[in-house]
Parts: structure tokens; C-alpha cells; sequence
């Protein structure tokens, strides 16, 4: 018998919780719900789930401080926001710690479920063995590090190394931006494009010691990148 995808759901709304869960059964996944922030944590170091999907407004450790402190200890496990606020910074803010998607409530649970799918999909895909040299820097992209010369590696996060990946294999040529916002975010609504626009300032950051090396905004198109 397979193995189940194990996603961990942390949801202080013990009806929403249910559904959400019992929903996510149905289609053959294994789901650890949690009603609060520092139940999630627990459940997260013990199970080690493949996918999280997070509330930010939760009792104990709200949504955005647990996922900061998963993000230290991992770049990669997908993570899903479910959120009532339609701020704009709060969006913003859940894509900068390290979201890879944000769900608004109320949503339908067929839209979670292809989005869950979505985000699974796209960590077996983008499961690689390439090690790519830029300049004087080398990516060695399966485990998320950037090398410049002969200093130590420089620690990327899941999001800044799946996004350089796409350059360097785009370099020189213009990488379009609706295409991987689709790829990466699953969307390329106004949220998602302000979330890559600081993902690519902290890449710029990391690579200005190669003087060569630049990512140029290509207007109405995308991004560049030139080495």
C-alpha cells in the first residue's frame, strides 16, 4: 500500500478544522490537525510532514511566527496561509517569511485541494541534481547554496533557489513573468508579483560581489539575467 502524503493543518476553528480535514482525507492524504500554533510546532518536529497549511490568526503562536520558525530548520516544505485579513502587507508579509501560497476565508475546498496538489507537484518536479556555476559563484541548487570564490556557502532559502534555478537556466534571455509566477507562487495575481519583487532584491543582494553578474528588470516583460 503507498505511503500517504502527510499534511499538517493548523486551524483554531475546531468545525472548519473537521471539514477541512475530513475533506482532505477523502482524497487519500494523511492529515495532523492542530488547534493552536505550539500543538503545530510539536506535531511538525515529530511527523515531519510534506505540506503544512497554516492559520495566521491562531491561539498560543500565531500562523506567521510558526512558519518563521519552521523556515529556520526548512527551506522546502511547502506552505499554504489561510488567512480572513485582505491587507495587502499581510499578504506580503506571509510570502516573505517563506509562503508559497495564501488562501483567503471563506474558499471552497476543491481550490485548497488543487492547490495543495499544485505545491506538491511542483517540489517532485523541481527535485534536481544540478550544480550550476554563475560567474564566480557556484549554486548547487539541490541543496540550496551559493558559493562565491573561495568564502563559505551562503544558505538559500526555498523560494530564492528555485527562482535562480529558473534564471540561470533563462541567462541572457528574458525570463517572463507571468510564466513563473504560474510556476513557483501557482498564481500571478498582484499579491504573488510583489512577493517575487523581494525575492529578487535579495537575490541582487547576494550576488553584487560578482560585478558582472545582473538581473535587470525588463519592463512589462519580466526579469533578465545577465552574466
Amino acid at each position: 500500500m503507498p505511503k500517504l502524503t502527510t499534511i499538517l493543518l493548523a486551524e483554531d476553528e475546531p468545525a472548519l478544522g473537521q471539514i477541512i480535514k475530513e475533506s482532505l482525507e477523502t482524497r487519500a492524504f494523511k492529515v495532523l490537525l492542530c488547534g493552536n500554533g505550539e500543538k503545530a510546532y510539536e506535531a511538525y518536529k515529530k511527523e515531519q510532514p510534506e505540506l503544512l497549511v497554516l492559520d495566521v490568526m491562531m491561539p498560543k503562536k500565531d500562523g506567521f511566527t510558526l512558519a518563521k520558525e519552521i523556515r529556520m530548520e526548512d527551506d522546502s516544505v511547502p506552505i499554504i496561509f489561510l488567512t480572513a485579513k485582505s491587507q495587502t502587507q499581510d499578504v506580503v508579509e506571509g510570502f516573505t517569511i517563506g509562503g508559497n501560497d495564501y488562501l483567503k476565508k471563506p474558499f471552497s475546498m476543491e481550490e485548497l485541494i488543487v492547490r495543495i496538489n499544485n505545491l506538491l507537484d511542483r517540489t517532485k518536479i523541481q527535485k534536481t541534481s544540478d550544480v550550476l556555476k554563475l560567474g564566480d559563484f557556484i549554486f548547487d541548487f539541490p541543496k540550496q547554496t551559493l558559493k562565491y570564490k573561495d568564502e563559505n556557502k551562503v544558505q538559500l532559502t526555498h523560494r530564492e533557489a528555485h527562482l535562480l534555478f529558473h534564471l540561470i537556466k533563462n541567462k541572457n534571455n528574458v525570463l517572463d513573468r507571468s510564466l513563473i509566477l504560474n510556476k513557483l507562487w501557482g498564481t500571478d495575481d498582484f499579491f504573488s508579483a510583489r512577493s517575487m519583487d523581494v525575492f529578487i532584491t535579495k537575490l541582487r543582494k547576494k550576488l553584487k560581489q560578482d560585478e558582472n553578474i545582473q538581473i535587470v528588470n525588463v519592463r512589462g516583460f519580466g526579469y533578465k539575467l545577465i552574466c
